[in-house]
């Protein structure tokens, strides 16, 4: 196999493979196999040792969060009272059992963690702040931002 731009054993037919599943993961074989030029055998061989391999995590539905009653979407800041492994695993195990947390990042800058969380409205937020988040095991200080209008969101990679 020849090696891409991507430093990874991936040649352009496998790139061509998970650049369609990233837009459309409900394709069916054979009509992936036609986009990417393969046989049907060929592309599910492919296929299967790309998900196997973990270059594609999983497929899903992109639900619209204003039908389902979380059209509001809040960035939170976190900042932990002390920066050891414990405080950061301990935090990180309590997040991982809130199921209204989209997305939690630890990053480098004024803040330990990003989180990404959506709700119905900002009755709700302050609902789950005051009762949840800043009873996370070592929340010293959380920053909430109300995001008013979603430019991007859930691109697909650019690879």
């Amino acid at each position: 196999m020849e090696e891409s731009s991507t430093g990874s054993n991936l040649d352009r037919t496998d790139m061509r493979i998970l650049r369609h599943l990233q837009r459309d993961g409900r394709l069916s074989n054979a009509d992936l196999a036609k986009l990417v030029g393969v046989s049907a055998a060929t592309c599910h061989r492919r296929t299967e040792r790309l998900f196997r391999e973990g270059y594609v995590s999983g497929v899903h539905a992109a639900v619209a969060p204003k039908h389902v009653g979380r059209g509001a979407l809040v960035m939170v800041g976190v900042v932990l009272d002390r920066s050891t492994p414990e405080s950061f695993s301990a935090f990180e195990a309590a997040i991982r059992k809130l199921p209204f947390i989209l997305d939690c990042h630890l990053v480098a800058g004024d803040f330990d963690y990003f989180l990404k969380i959506r709700v119905r409205d900002m009755a709700d937020f302050n609902r789950l702040h005051g009762s949840q988040l800043i009873a996370l095991p070592g929340v010293r200080q959380t920053r909430t931002f109300f995001v008013m209008k979603e430019v991007v969101d859930g691109a697909a990679l650019d690879f």
